[in-house]
């Protein structure tokens, strides 16, 4: 039996592996300090004779017994209330996390993939983003403690995987939505729906031109599991090219959920990019992936797991507040 260590695990995304590799028979090392994650997202995996868990943080030196074939490193805050919060612990993870991840592959003789994102691109110049562009990021921005750590991830992998022969992959994931997400974590899409279910008005920040791309989780899973398993050590883009203004989007969302709450403005965030939509030209030629759930399937499947939360967790909000990082 493989055997698979997932940092993060107790993440939207991690969890989400979690499973998915559960089911296709492997055993399973779970790993998070949950900081952002919850037990709740995997406690059912538990019972599993082929489930582990470790409550870490991969900061810090990471010892995992016996074999392993796999290292998937998904352990970062990925929503602006969290590494907007959390600055220096974003940049631990993505740099000091990531260097344990690749030492520990060097020494298990694994392959590990490394979890980038579309951030890397920062607010784009070329659109649609291929893997070729090189972005246009600011370093020393709110969001700079994010997308520099990613950054940094995909440089430190390629060197292990020139300089040590590491068998490595990096996955950039464009928006992914879908159950399990946090209706507080600051991200458009359960920011909207727990909105609407609180029967608040839904807050787009600019002036809603702004698009993104989203990509139910399903797709996102199956794409990781095919770049894994490829022979490919180079960034693949990852997501849904289906675009949409968030304008656009909130009225999809009032939409779907009924709500009668109107759409309020508010301004734009510092290096909040205009626009994010994915080129998956490589993920089609050397996966053989491209999405396959569409938005409107997507989003009754992501409404129907926020609608069976409790009172509590509907209204367990953590609004942040963006006007230090608003340009004035």
């Amino acid at each position: 039996m493989k055997r698979v260590l997932i940092t993060g695990a107790a993440g939207f995304l991690g969890s989400h592996l979690c499973d998915r590799f559960i089911k296709d028979g492997y055993h399973v090392i779970g790993m998070d300090n949950l900081i952002t994650g919850r037990l709740k997202n995997i406690e059912h995996l538990f019972k599993l004779e082929h489930f582990e868990f470790y409550n870490h943080d991969v900061s810090k030196f990471i010892h995992v017994p016996g074999k392993l074939d796999y290292i998937l490193h998904f352990a970062s805050p990925a929503s602006p209330i969290d590494y907007l919060k959390i600055p220096i612990q974003t940049l631990k993870v993505g740099s000091l996390g990531v260097h344990n991840c690749l030492g520990l592959a060097k020494a298990k003789g694994a392959r590990v993939l490394i979890a980038s994102t579309s951030e890397v691109y920062g607010d784009p110049t070329v659109h649609p983003q291929p893997e070729e562009y090189w972005g246009n990021v600011n370093p020393v921005g709110p969001r700079g403690v994010y997308d520099e750590a990613k950054r940094f991830q995909e440089a430190i992998t390629m060197a292990y995987h020139n300089f040590h022969g590491v068998e490595t992959r990096i996955v950039r994931i464009f928006n992914t939505y879908g159950p399990k997400m946090r209706l507080n974590d600051g991200r458009v899409l359960p920011a909207f729906i727990g909105q609407a279910l609180r029967g608040e008005d839904l807050t787009v920040f600019g002036d809603g031109s702004q698009t993104r791309s989203f990509c139910f989780v399903d797709d996102l899973v199956e794409g990781i599991v095919r770049l894994l398993k490829s022979n490919y050590p180079y960034p693949v883009n990852i997501g849904n090219p289906s675009e949409i203004t968030i304008s656009q989007f909130a009225e999809e969302i009032i939409q779907l959920t009924g709500t009668t709450q109107k759409v309020i403005y508010k301004d734009l965030p510092v290096d909040d990019p205009k626009q994010r939509q994915p080129d998956i030209t490589k993920a089609k030629e050397i996966l053989g992936w491209e999405p396959k759930v569409n938005r409107s399937e997507g989003l009754k499947l992501t409404y129907d797991y926020f609608k069976s939360l409790s009172q509590e967790e509907l209204m367990e909000t953590d609004h942040y507040n963006f006007d230090k990082y608003i340009i004035k």
